[in-house]
């Protein structure tokens, strides 16, 4: 135990300073900046075509020949909807105030048009596979539109590096800590019982996990909104005075607590950005892996699903965790005494959960992250997968095979690991990612407006669904052969 402890510390000091690095000089501002971009240059298409995208997430039908567009969102939002909106939700509030909670909204509003260009992107280059499911992402768009094939193999690197194994372990790890605090659960015995959960569904391949998560999202999305609403009805007369602190906060003002080093300004942007794209991905490069598995007959209209996957994900459910932190005397304890750095991460929101439900709400948020979490390990693996796929060509089944043991036995690891060692490489795996994927996403930028104006002007015409050709692309052969024709 003494040499791993020493291994642990020798990494974290490596990797947080790096880190660091990366999110306060450079996505820090590229983050916020490309989405910005994307906003203006889609002429601001997450509130103009709000109505559709909500429209055609859920007329969306199941598919007998591969992955449907509803599973491939639903896909995206197990990957999203985890450890992020719970743990990471307490652990912005913990250390950025209730400031960093405007951001996450902030990094939301803006990330619905960077998630649309990179999951459209993401339909476009996508490979025909032949077990007859979709591959595609990043890795494939980066190497066939750009012709940049080292960076290509660069982001799959870091994808699997932070799926396959950061997040894995940061997923694993908040489902063990919240078992053990509602149930006196040890934490090795919540590791080998994920392995085994999460090894059923995994040698299944895309398409078992796609359905899966087809199952599971639904459900525990709307179960986990609904004890929200129920707790904000309960105590509305403190909503107001609750919002008038997160905009304070946002800013600079409001009083100091727990964790936070003073509620400036950048503290709460810091966090709430870093929380925020852990929790909605948009622009990190995971999401468009699980669009282009989805058949459909225009690359535009998965981008819209997989934008609404941004609302669901940061504005609603990441919102429900804030009110119910903000809402609680667990809350106002950190206010007046300033709690120490223990009360942090699940173990906060389970306190807070408790201080309006009773015994009922550790015991639900506790089943809560059980499902959250666990079904994100199947889509971390799902996005690993294909990344590892891309990288080995023919030799993909030999690669998947080492694979699956190696991640399960980080899933093992991570249930058993120091919470901060988790999130600070979760976090350096994250940034490496992001970084990659949107300097790629801003250079394929113009193919993303014209994909979307072709389908705009289909709709336009009164057609209802329309559909895409490759020859509206400046150099359609960059795109695989009968997908588009």
């Amino acid at each position: 135990m003494e040499f791993i402890e020493t291994a642990r510390a020798a990494v974290e000091a490596v990797t947080s300073p790096i880190s660091n690095f990366i999110w306060t000089y450079i996505l820090f501002y590229l983050l916020f900046g490309a989405g910005l971009i994307f906003t203006i240059a889609t002429r601001f298409m997450q509130f103009r075509m709000l109505g559709h995208m909500v429209k055609i997430t859920f007329d969306s039908r199941s598919s007998d020949q591969g992955v449907s567009s509803f599973q491939a969102l639903a896909t995206s939002l197990a990957a999203r909807v985890g450890t992020g909106n719970l743990a990471g939700v307490a652990l912005a509030l913990w250390v950025g105030g209730p400031g960093a909670v405007f951001w996450m909204w902030m990094t939301a509003l803006v990330g619905l048009a960077t998630t649309f260009i990179e999951c459209t992107l993401g339909q476009v280059y996508k490979i025909h596979y032949a077990d007859g499911v979709y591959r595609g992402g990043p890795a494939y768009y980066i190497e066939r539109a750009l012709g940049q094939r080292w960076m290509s193999i660069i982001f799959a690197v870091f994808l699997i590096i932070a799926y396959g194994f950061a997040f894995s372990g940061a997923q694993a790890n908040t489902i063990a800590k919240g078992m053990e605090g509602a149930f006196a659960i040890p934490t090795w015995a919540t590791g080998i019982a994920l392995v085994v959960l999460a090894g059923i569904v995994v040698y299944g391949g895309l398409r078992s996990i796609a359905k899966t998560a087809e199952k599971i999202v639904p459900l525990m999305a709307i179960g986990y909104f609904l004890v929200a609403v129920y707790i904000l009805i309960a105590n509305y007369e403190q909503v107001p005075g609750m919002l008038w602190l997160i905009i304070q906060s946002a800013f600079g003002f409001g009083p100091a607590v727990g964790g936070a080093v003073g509620y400036t300004i950048k503290v709460a942007m810091e966090n709430g950005i870093k929380r925020g794209l852990f929790s909605n991905e948009a622009g990190m490069g995971s999401t468009p892996n699980a669009a282009a598995t989805a058949e459909v007959h225009h690359p535009a209209a998965q981008g819209l699903v997989q934008s609404f996957g941004v609302i669901v994900d940061t504005l609603i459910i990441c919102s429900c965790t804030a009110v119910v932190i903000l809402l609680s005397g667990v809350y106002d304890q950190m206010l007046s005494t300033q709690t120490d750095a223990s009360m942090q991460g699940i173990q906060l929101t389970q306190d807070a959960m408790s201080d309006h439900l009773g015994a009922f709400g550790s015991g639900f948020i506790a089943i809560a992250i059980l499902f959250f979490a666990y079904t994100s390990i199947l889509a971390n693996f799902a996005y690993t997968e294909i990344n590892v796929e891309y990288l080995t060509g023919k030799h993909h089944k030999k690669a998947i095979a080492i694979l699956r043991p190696l991640i399960l036995a980080m899933v093992m690891i991570g249930s058993m690991a120091t919470l901060t060692f988790i999130w600070d490489f979760a976090d350096l795996a994250m940034g490496l990612m992001a970084t990659t994927n949107l300097v790629a996403i801003l250079l394929l930028l113009p193919i993303a407006l014209r994909v979307l104006k072709d389908y705009e002007r289909q709709r336009a015409e009164g057609i209802e669904e329309p559909v895409f050709h490759r020859a509206v692309l400046k150099n359609p052969d960059q795109v695989e052969p009968g997908i588009w024709d």
